[in-house]
C-alpha cells in the first residue's frame, strides 16, 4: 500500500495545513483550520490515524467549515493488489459480471471511475436520489410522496399483490419501510443477500416489484436497495424524464458538477441504489446545499420545507440511538443531544453534515469486506469534533454505528 508520508512532529504541522490548503479546488475557498476555530493538530493527528490504517482503506477527507475547505487529503492504495485474491475466486461481489461495473473487486470500476479521480458513492446514490427529487418537487414536477407507487405499474404484470403491497406509497420507499421480503442485512459477498441476487438479475426493477410482502408498509424499518432502485422507474413514469438527465439539468449543473458518471442497471433504467460516482468535492456541494437549507449561493434547488422533511426522523433504526429520514441517516453524537445527517455507502462512502457546527465531512473508501477496521460515522464526526477550539475532548469514539 503507498500511503502518503506524514509529519509527526509539531513544528511540521503547519506545514502539512499549508500543503492540504494549496491542494483545495477553485470552487471551494480555502482557509487554514485555525481561522474557523478548527485544531490543526487535532486534524493532523487524525490524517495519521487515516494514513497509518487505523481505518482500513481510506481514499479522501475533507473538513469543510463555515464555507470553507480547511482538510483536504487522498490517500493512495494499490487495490489491484489488496483485493487480487478476492478478484479470482468467484462471490456475489463478481461472479455475474467479472470484466464489468458490477464486480467490485474490478480496479477499472471500483472504487474510482477507470482509474480516474471520479469515486463510486455507492449506496450515497440513494441519499443524491433524494435530493433529486426534493427539486423535481419544488418545481412541481414530481407527484405527491403519498401516491401509492402501484399507480405507476401495469399490475397484470407484478406479482405477489397483496392489500399491502396497493398500501406501499413513494414516502415509504424513501424511507426503507415499503414491507418487503427482504434480506440486505448479509454481508454482499453472501449469494443470498436480496441486493446481490437483484443485482445478479436482468430486470431489477421487476426483481424488486415483484418481491413478497413481510410487514404493513410504514411499521418497520427494512434496508432494501431494491425499493431505492425502484424510484428510478417511478421517477420516469411520473414525469416523462430520465432521472439522469434531470439531475444534470437541475440538480449538478447549478452546483457546478459537469464531471460525473451514472452506471446503468442491466435492462436500461439508471442505478438509483449504488450507482453514482463524482469527485469527492462535488459530493461535499450536496452535502452543504441541504446545510444551507437547499439554497446554492443564492439559487434554491430545494425547498426548506423539503430539507427539513429529509432529515426529521421517520423511523428508528435499531436500539443505537440511529434514525432514517428520506434516504438520510440521522446520527446521534457527543452526548447524543445533537443530530448529524449524513449519506451512508457500502466500503465506506460518507457525506457528513453537522448543522449544529457549520461542518460538511466528506469520507471515500474501499472497505468493502466484512470484519475488516474502517471509519465509522460515529468516529468520523466525533473525531472531527475534537478539533473545535474549545469544544469538550471527551467525545466518545466507541458508540454504536450503523454502517
Amino acid at each position: 500500500m503507498d500511503r502518503p508520508r506524514f509529519f509527526p512532529v509539531v513544528f511540521a504541522i503547519v506545514l502539512l495545513v499549508g500543503w492540504m490548503v494549496a491542494q483545495s479546488p477553485q470552487n471551494w475557498p480555502a482557509a487554514d483550520p485555525q481561522d474557523v476555530g478548527l485544531d490543526p493538530k487535532e486534524l493532523a493527528k487524525f490524517d495519521a490515524d487515516i494514513a497509518s490504517g487505523k481505518y482500513g482503506y481510506i481514499d479522501s477527507a475533507l473538513v469543510i467549515r463555515q464555507g470553507k475547505l480547511v482538510f483536504d487529503r487522498s490517500y493512495r492504495h494499490d487495490y489491484e493488489k489488496i483485493y487480487g485474491k478476492e478478484a479470482k475466486e468467484k462471490s456475489a461481489l463478481n461472479a455475474h459480471d467479472p470484466t464489468g461495473p458490477y464486480n467490485y473487486f474490478n480496479p477499472w470500476w471500483h472504487p474510482f471511475y477507470r482509474r480516474g479521480d471520479l469515486h463510486t458513492l455507492q449506496s450515497v446514490t440513494k441519499t443524491v436520489t433524494s435530493v433529486i427529487i426534493g427539486a423535481a418537487t419544488a418545481r412541481g414536477e414530481f407527484p405527491e410522496l403519498s401516491t401509492p407507487i402501484l399507480k405507476f405499474f401495469d399490475e397484470s404484470k407484478v406479482a405477489n399483490i397483496d392489500e399491502r403491497k396497493r398500501r406501499i406509497t413513494i414516502r415509504h420507499l424513501m424511507t426503507m419501510t415499503g414491507g418487503f421480503d427482504w434480506d440486505e442485512g448479509l454481508p454482499y459477498n453472501d449469494p443470498n443477500n436480496s441486493a446481490s441476487l437483484m443485482e445478479a438479475s436482468f430486470d431489477w426493477v421487476q426483481f424488486a416489484i415483484d418481491r413478497k410482502m413481510a410487514h404493513e408498509p410504514g411499521t418497520v424499518f427494512n434496508y432494501n436497495s431494491g425499493g431505492s432502485q425502484l424510484l428510478s422507474y417511478i421517477f420516469h413514469v411520473a414525469t416523462g424524464r430520465d432521472l439522469e438527465e434531470y439531475a444534470a439539468e437541475h440538480l449538478f449543473g447549478p452546483l457546478g458538477i459537469d464531471r460525473y458518471f451514472w452506471k446503468r442497471s442491466p435492462a436500461g433504467p439508471v442505478d438509483t441504489e449504488g450507482g453514482l460516482y463524482l469527485n469527492p468535492h462535488d459530493l461535499a456541494k450536496i452535502a452543504y446545499l441541504y446545510l444551507k437549507k437547499g439554497v446554492w449561493q443564492g439559487r434554491p434547488i430545494v425547498t426548506p420545507e423539503w430539507v427539513t422533511d429529509s432529515v426529521s426522523p421517520k423511523i428508528e433504526v435499531d436500539n443505537s440511538g440511529v434514525k432514517y429520514g428520506l434516504k438520510w441517516w440521522l446520527f446521534p453524537y457527543g452526548d447524543d443531544s445533537k443530530t448529524a445527517w449524513a449519506g451512508s455507502g457500502f466500503g465506506g462512502q460518507m457525506p457528513i453534515v453537522v448543522p449544529e457546527h457549520d461542518i460538511v465531512l466528506v469520507f471515500t473508501g474501499w472497505n468493502i469486506l466484512p470484519d475488516k477496521p474502517h471509519l465509522s460515522h460515529r468516529e468520523a464526526i466525533d473525531r472531527v469534533l475534537r478539533a473545535i477550539v474549545g469544544h469538550s475532548n471527551n467525545l466518545p469514539v466507541n458508540a454504536p454505528t450503523l454502517e
